[in-house]
């Protein structure tokens, strides 16, 4: 039993917290960590809620809300603001989200201690500069646990022979917490009606960031082989950025006007995902593929990219796997899936759902979390 509370910071780049936590990693490290042991404070480097936006659910939250410039190179009226602020209240914990918060503690806990230092990576390349790699060789030390959001993640931090090793680094595969989003999601009818959307046809989905590693625009093309097969058949998409002008051009040139569905951004867009019939991810690179998931809490068969950190979970819920831009593959999948009949597509829609249930729970994910601290904890203490 801890003696006292431990205080526990957890810094994030970005103000970045929903109304809906399911599938927001750093609130659910927060319920991960009971009151009566643990006082969390969540920290921002950039941005702050406005009137009525959400705030986290952690005791208190602290804005910092530092520029872009003040953030890049030396970074010093920054890296002085957050040395200040951790001495002053003396943390027991820090977790680090992303490569920034990470690579200011790296520096700062020369001079702060901290007994102990989490910093979790969310995707590959974020050590391929070799600067940076030889300063986390420099300033790793026992305080440090670093955790990778899939096994694929941590072998990559491995790889980069720079500090990193099977002692201090871990794979917590992220989760979602599927009762929340289950109670989010509208029905199928109820879906499209909002999504204004055609209740009588078969729907392909997809949900991301339009930008080109999500590979859409193989999507599109993959579909346009099809599509006089399955006239049918419609594809939407609901995301935004700056590949939507490329991505609109791409339906004119291939004709699928009518057909493709940009829908833009979505507040809590996992509230549609039974609007679509087949899910589908043809990412170029992933972390691990949080929108994996979401599709999987939907009942929904999946096709997705076969990248190193996906390739497990398509698998594991008997979905189909293709190599990232290769259209014609994508196309078969999308073929050998549309074949199906209705039955048929919801068996492979329960064995998806099944998987998801049974690996990436949140509740395993937060004993996961709170395993950690508290086994790094006490190794901190035998040290000390």
């Amino acid at each position: 039993m801890m003696s006292r509370r431990m205080k526990v910071l957890q810094l994030q780049p970005d103000y970045n917290v929903k109304a809906h936590d399911f599938a927001d990693l750093a609130e659910q490290i927060v319920k991960a960590l009971p009151n009566e042991c643990y006082s969390v404070v969540a920290a921002f480097l950039r941005g702050k809620p406005g009137p009525g936006e959400p705030v986290s659910r952690a005791e208190r939250s602290v804005y910092f809300e530092f520029s872009d410039k003040q953030l890049k190179g030396l970074r010093l009226r920054a890296m002085w603001r957050l040395y200040q602020f951790c001495r002053d209240e003396q943390f027991d914990v820090v977790i680090c989200n992303r490569f920034k918060p990470v690579n200011m503690m790296l520096q700062l806990n020369r001079w702060l201690k901290v007994p102990l230092c989490i910093g979790i990576s969310h995707g590959f390349g974020e050590y391929d500069r070799f600067y940076r790699r030889r300063q986390a060789r420099r300033l790793i030390d026992k305080a440090w646990r670093f955790v990778g959001v899939s096994p694929a993640v941590k072998q990559y931090l491995l790889d980069c022979k720079c500090g990193f090793t099977e002692h201090n680094t871990v794979a917590i595969t992220n989760a979602i917490d599927i009762e929340q989003a289950a109670a989010l999601q509208h029905s199928r009818e109820e879906a499209r009606r909002m999504l204004g959307l055609d209740p009588d046809v078969r729907l392909l989905g997809a949900l991301g960031r339009l930008v080109p590693v999500k590979g859409h625009i193989y999507l599109l093309q993959a579909f346009a082989k099809l599509k006089d097969v399955y006239p049918q058949v419609q594809l939407a998409i609901i995301g935004k950025g700056r590949e939507e002008s490329r991505l609109l051009a791409e339906v004119e040139r291939l004709g699928l006007g009518g057909r493709v569905h940009l829908l833009g951004f979505r507040e809590n867009a996992l509230q549609y995902v039974r609007a679509f019939d087949i899910w589908t991810m043809p990412s170029l690179a992933e972390g691990l593929g949080l929108a994996l998931l979401e599709g999987m809490s939907g009942h929904l068969p999946v096709i997705a990219s076969n990248v190193p950190a996906m390739l497990p979970l398509i698998e594991g819920a008997n979905g189909i796997a293709v190599p990232p831009t290769d259209v014609e593959s994508l196309s078969r999948a999308l073929d050998r899936y549309l074949q199906l009949d209705d039955q048929q597509l919801r068996v492979k829609g329960e064995q998806s759902y099944a998987y998801l249930c049974a690996n990436h729970d949140i509740e395993t994910f937060r004993q996961q979390y709170r395993q950690l601290i508290e086994e790094s904890l006490r190794q901190a203490s035998a040290f000390s």
